[in-house]
């Protein structure tokens, strides 16, 4: 007897619509990653000092769009649906691709950079869509999936942008043009809208700002010191790609093999965690005592790091950060519980405002700590101090976090 198959779940379809969005537009990004510094480079007439400077301003300033702009297209999500707000974010970063693949001066590689800021909002709209599509006890897991993509992308798109950029600097950014505007066409001709319009939210302006942003978090107590804990450990994820590499070149003479082959591990390794290990563990413990498992190996992961006394003893430490992934997709499944569904695109664009602001501050902040550590006759020799402090930084956010759930 035959049997007729069952049909798919559309809520699994949009899911797996929103994994491949992400991973594309990751791995986007993540393909100008090797060869920006090196266009910069170019176009400061090989200066390397003055390259470093510009490259930094341009960090920030990318930083600075995402934590002006990410509360506007949340709640834009929030009052139109997310799927035009994700196919248009997709369109505006091709096109912006394209811009930069063409630009004939670091001044219209800057305007791209700043364009670039404000539409890389594909992140946490798929956050808001996940949240609309998945039931509250499994939006973890799914987030957990979710930032296994966000890592396929720069484990992937780096290692591309490298082979690419051999052939022409340029090269990446007519690639990730192609992926993002595949993307916008994928999203347009597939994507389903998550958002029922009786869930809609009306615009205001006094909420899609980041001064709206953090009245909004304020309204929600719980919220607020969630996202203080999400706001620490942020900062302190910005001390890798700050100083990781010259803090191992200085410590542990690495070449760039070894580092790339390393950074590539805890790619791989936060992969398998978030893809593998955050759903079971919450199904065990539940999102509290994930958030605050994956907090505490953090605190130890960096804190190893910054004491080790040899590369061997440093390595070590790549599990135990590994697993610091699961606390953010609990971290995710928790706030999403306590706002309306009109309101899950404002509480996505106000944290990924808050993430602006660690993107801004954070590197400063290992930066220095690092030259003044290294600094000759200096107070106190300790090249391990950025990571040391990052390790202080995560234990505050589980300090937070506790605080904010305990009563609860």
């Amino acid at each position: 007897m035959n049997t007729i198959p069952a049909p798919p779940n559309p809520r699994s379809a949009a899911f797996i619509f929103v994994f491949i969005t992400v991973a594309l537009d990751m791995l986007a990004l993540g393909v100008m990653v090797p060869v920006l510094p090196k266009l910069v480079t170019e176009f400061s007439g090989g200066n390397v000092a003055q390259a470093s400077v510009v490259v930094g301003i341009f960090g920030f300033a990318w930083a600075a769009m995402q934590f002006f702009f990410s509360p506007v297209l949340g709640s834009l999500s929030d009052h139109f649906g997310r799927r035009p707000v994700i196919v248009l974010s997709n369109l505006g970063m091709g096109l912006d691709y394209l811009f930069m693949a063409m630009a004939p001066s670091l001044w219209w590689l800057f305007v791209g950079r700043l364009i670039s800021g404000i539409t890389a909002a594909t992140y946490s709209t798929a956050g808001a869509y996940i949240a609309d599509v998945t039931p509250p006890e499994q939006r973890a897991a799914k987030f957990g999936l979710l930032g296994a993509a966000f890592g396929l992308g720069f484990v992937i798109g780096p290692a591309l942008g490298g082979v690419l950029g051999g052939i022409d600097l340029r090269l990446p950014f007519w690639v990730a043009a192609g992926l993002s505007l595949a993307n916008a066409a994928y999203g347009f001709f597939v994507l389903p809208e998550s958002l029922p319009r009786e869930n809609r939210a009306r615009f205001h302006w006094r909420s899609a700002n980041p001064i709206g942003a953090m009245a909004f978090l304020r309204r929600h107590p719980l919220l607020l010191g969630l996202a203080v804990s999400g706001f620490l450990q942020r900062i302190a994820h910005e001390s890798l790609p700050s100083v990781f590499v010259l803090n191992t070149e200085y410590r542990f003479a690495w070449n760039s093999a070894t580092t790339g082959l390393f950074l590539a591990a805890i790619g791989l390794a936060s992969m398998v965690v978030s893809a593998l290990l955050v759903g079971p563990v919450v199904k065990r413990l539940g999102e509290r005592q994930t958030l605050y498992v994956g907090l505490a190996f953090g605190a130890m992961g960096f804190a190893l790091y910054g004491i080790a006394p040899n590369s061997l003893v440093f390595m070590i430490g790549l599990p135990l950060l590994a697993m610091w992934g699961l606390c953010g997709p609990a971290l995710q499944g928790l706030m999403t519980r306590h706002v309306e569904p009109t309101e899950q695109g404002q509480l996505q664009g106000a944290q990924a405002s808050l993430m602006g602001v660690a993107g801004m501050t954070g590197p400063l902040l290992f930066t220095q700590t690092f030259a003044v550590a290294i600094r000759e006759n200096g107070v106190l020799h300790f090249p391990g101090a950025p990571f040391v402090l990052a390790a202080l930084l995560v234990a505050g956010a589980l300090t937070a976090a506790w605080l904010t759930l305990r009563k609860t």
